[in-house]
């Protein structure tokens, strides 16, 4: 079977009903990304970090994995499909995807501040004074700005052994994450899927561009590659 390498950024859930990574303004969900999503962040207003990963865990269970989700997992009865998405919600997996790399980490765990390999499944609020086992406080386990990205490495090692490679719903602007693109194998099949594409012909060979929603988008690169 071939292998097909998915690349899924926050444009993919947004059909889903969840909000797309900064706003406008730069704003996420009306907060300065720094002051939710880094560790000087966490260490100069906890509560306010705690509270607004609670908020985000509490919409995943408001949302439904969209067409573009099903879609990608259908994709597995005729190729190897793995997924490497820089989105922290469980869309993938719930629509039925079997393989998927979360990058940024996952609202449904947490992790020690004390040892970051303890990770712990966890769907409901985090607050202060939950600890690990060693009697350290959890934070969520989410990458944020300046701290590194354990998995890039499994993410750039898969997406060089990809037969066709698939992005959906990214700028390809945030690193590391836009650099996995250069692990590709020449003359490699390249979709781009974004109503907004970031990326133009003239930078990849074999590059098809799809401007449109994830749904729909899919719909298209599916019967591309199936026929």
């Amino acid at each position: 079977m071939k292998k097909v390498v998915v690349l899924t950024g926050a444009g993919m859930s947004a059909e889903s009903g969840i909000n797309t990574f900064r706003d406008a303004n730069g704003l996420w969900e009306g907060h300065d990304v720094m002051q939710v999503a880094s560790p000087q962040g966490w260490y100069e207003n906890q509560e306010l970090v705690l509270d607004f990963y609670n908020q985000r865990r509490k919409q995943l269970f408001e949302v439904e994995p969209n067409k573009g989700h099903l879609l990608l997992a259908d994709l597995e009865t005729e190729f190897e499909v793995e997924i490497i998405t820089q989105n922290v919600d469980n869309l993938h997996e719930r629509a039925g995807s079997s393989k998927v790399v979360h990058l940024h980490g996952e609202l449904l765990k947490v992790r020690s501040t004390m040892d970051e390999s303890l990770v712990y499944d966890w769907e409901k609020d985090l607050i202060t004074g939950d600890l690990c086992e060693l009697g350290s406080q959890l934070r969520p386990h989410i990458v944020w700005f300046g701290e590194s990205v354990p998995l890039l490495d499994i993410a750039a090692e898969s997406t060089s052994k990809a037969d066709i490679l698939v992005i959906i719903g990214t700028s390809m602007q945030v690193y590391p994450a836009a650099s996995l693109i250069n692990y590709v194998q020449e003359n490699t099949p390249i979709y781009f899927i974004d109503p907004k594409p970031a990326v133009s012909h003239h930078q990849f060979d074999n590059l098809t561009v799809i401007p449109e929603k994830a749904g729909t988008g899919v719909l298209k690169m599916v019967e591309m590659i199936t026929k």
